[in-house]
């Protein structure tokens, strides 16, 4: 083992902690390697760069922009009314109906935002059906990646495994070539679903109104001013109450009138009714305090909280949103969103005090109180997935047609070889604002550049692996161990290798490291190495164990209130199952 490689393998090893315990952002780690390898002499330059412009980058931005394009127009959540409307007969109809709906569709849009524009459906199916929203909201993550898995651009690994092959000289892998076992896939994962899985997951939540979902009974109150009272008079930012006690108002209560989250310039009168968050020690200091009385109310729900003026909603923090590591205190919530926090649901923990100062996480629930129009431009952002319905969006339905013509354009033009992905992707993404599908504005928005960086950053270490000599040590090691029992002991070494590190890191990161590894294993014993790319690619999109490893499950985990030994008990058989399937019909579909 020479110098050079014991250098990329230990930035291997780190990289693969960093991504794993998250402690830095993914793109911000691919980086810092990056970084690393161009100053140790590793790659060059124009290596190290080259993942900036690398086919796969380029595209998998692309086909984002074309996502954006059709979720802006409407012809995603178009489908969701039908689905609406036909699940509402059973629960396991609409059991049925999401697997196939959301697995059709997420086979030729993101993932990510096919579940962020189906969750509210399913949400509002579970009340319709009474059932618990969270023995859907798995199935509904997990058919995205049973899609996800059967074309080409169902997911950015596919596109990112198929530029490395490229660059090793291999066959481009075609439109279609991954659904033969993609199909098989789908509907495996479909049926232990039905039969086997929807009864291992537990009902987490309920029906109740969000105020009794997290638990604000005691954390709300009124307070009405007395003539005496040293607020009277004062601005509320300047308020004894706010400043010593550092509640929230959330609405003042005048006579006939109604002050929806007031402003900071807002000033106090005598007998004004404060409607306030404040835990319940905050509470009993405020009935100490002389010329403020407390008003006594026997239960609060979502009805005492929302108006013609102003709404409950539960939004989800984004994965990649610029909220991420941030405290509301930091970013100043409420003056940048015009929205109060109420409750934050981060992990299996309910958090409803001292909300200013808690870090926020992807996959972070809040409750939210806002004005309507401020509910609206909520919706407008990425930083959020608003799971509640409030109020219908607005699409531009008369570009529905057009969207839907050109993602179908690009898909026939890639699968017919008349133009390469990358260049059928960039056209359409032009034609999405030439016909005003998307503003060029939104475009720009809707790219995921944490995605991007990350796929720049990555991807230089593969070329390192190759280029020192890392890959064929590691792979090597891996047919001296496993190869003496043929290729598809090493090809289900591969898949089940692949398995387990996407379920705790960027399954984009692992793909990039464990396909150059593969395909030097493939040299190595004379075989193509296409079945062994196949198997890493099937395995860094299969991720059902955690709720970590891929966006969709992230997603998911706080509105469904599951905890983390809910995905190992669902998802462990079905990554079993997959793992037997894939090292069974790979090499039936692509000979060694």
């Amino acid at each position: 083992m020479t110098f050079d490689m014991i250098v990329v393998l230990g930035l291997v090893v780190i990289s693969v902690v960093l991504f794993a315990t998250e402690r830095f952002p993914v793109d911000l780690v691919a980086l810092m390697v990056l970084g690393t390898l161009m100053l140790t002499g590793m790659v060059t330059i124009q290596e190290g760069l080259s993942g900036l412009s690398n086919e796969a980058t380029v595209t998998v931005a692309a086909m984002i922009v074309l996502s954006a394009g059709l979720a802006k127009t409407g012809a995603v959540s178009f489908i969701g009314v039908g689905l609406n409307r036909i699940g509402k007969r059973s629960f396991w109809l609409a059991l049925a109906m999401i697997m196939v709906v959301v697995g059709a569709v997420s086979a030729f849009i993101n993932n990510t935002a096919a579940v962020a524009i189906f969750m509210p459906i399913v949400l509002g199916l579970a009340r319709e059906l009474k059932a618990s929203p969270s023995k859907l909201l798995m199935p509904l993550s997990f058919a995205s990646m049973f899609g996800g898995v059967c074309t080409l651009i169902g997911t950015s690994t596919n596109i990112l495994v198929n530029s490395i092959a490229v660059r090793n000289n291999q066959p481009a892998f075609g439109m279609f070539e991954f659904a033969p076992l993609g199909l098989i896939f789908f509907g495996a994962g479909a049926l232990y679903l039905m039969l086997v899985g929807v009864r291992l997951i537990p009902a987490r939540r309920g029906a109740e109104d969000l105020t009794e979902s997290f638990g604000m009974g005691e954390y709300l109150t009124e307070i009405k001013l007395l003539r005496e009272a040293a607020s009277v008079g004062k601005k509320l930012s300047e308020s004894p109450l706010v400043r010593e006690l550092d509640i929230e108002v959330l609405e003042i209560l005048r006579g006939d009138d109604r002050v929806i989250l007031p402003g900071p310039e807002t000033v106090l009168r005598a007998f004004d009714v404060l409607r306030v968050r404040a835990d319940v020690a905050k509470i009993n200091r405020l009935a100490e305090r002389a010329g403020v009385e407390l008003v006594g109310r026997t239960k609060w729900d979502d009805g005492a909280l929302q108006s013609s003026e102003a709404a409950l909603v539960e939004a989800i923090i984004a994965p990649g949103s610029p909220l991420v590591g941030q405290s509301l205190k930091s970013i100043r919530f409420r003056q940048r969103y015009d929205a109060v926090v109420l409750a934050i649901r981060q992990g299996g923990e309910l958090r409803r005090a001292n909300l200013d100062r808690v870090l926020l996480r992807a996959g972070d629930v809040l409750l939210l109180e806002a004005r309507l129009e401020a509910v609206a431009r909520l919706k407008e952002r990425d930083d959020f997935v608003l799971v509640s319905e409030v109020g219908l969006p607005t699409y531009r339905r008369r570009q529905m047609i057009p969207a839907l013509m050109i993602v179908a354009g690009v898909v026939a033009c890639s699968a017919l070889n008349i133009v390469p992905i990358v260049v059928g992707s960039l056209v359409g993404c032009v034609l999405m604002v030439l016909t005003r599908c998307l503003t060029l504005e939104e475009s720009y928005q809707a790219v995921e550049w944490r995605v991007v960086f990350l796929l720049a950053g990555v991807l230089p270490l593969g070329i390192a692996l190759e280029k020192t000599g890392a890959a064929l040590f590691l792979s090597n090691s891996i047919v001296n161990t496993v190869g003496v029992w043929g290729p598809v002991a090493v090809l289900s070494a591969f898949y089940l290798l692949t398995s387990l590190l996407t379920e705790t890191m960027s399954n984009n990161a692992t793909a990039v490291l464990l396909a150059p590894i593969a395909i030097a294993s493939a040299q190595s014993l004379g075989c193509s190495p296409r079945p062994f790319l196949l198997a890493v690619t099937f395995a860094a999109s299969a991720s059902f164990m955690t709720p970590v490893g891929y966006q969709t499950n992230t997603l998911i985990y706080g509105p469904g209130r599951y905890r983390f030994a809910d995905f190992l008990r669902v998802g462990t058989p079905l990554n079993i199952l997959y793992w037997l399937i894939a090292s069974w019909l790979i090499p039936v579909f692509w000979p060694f």
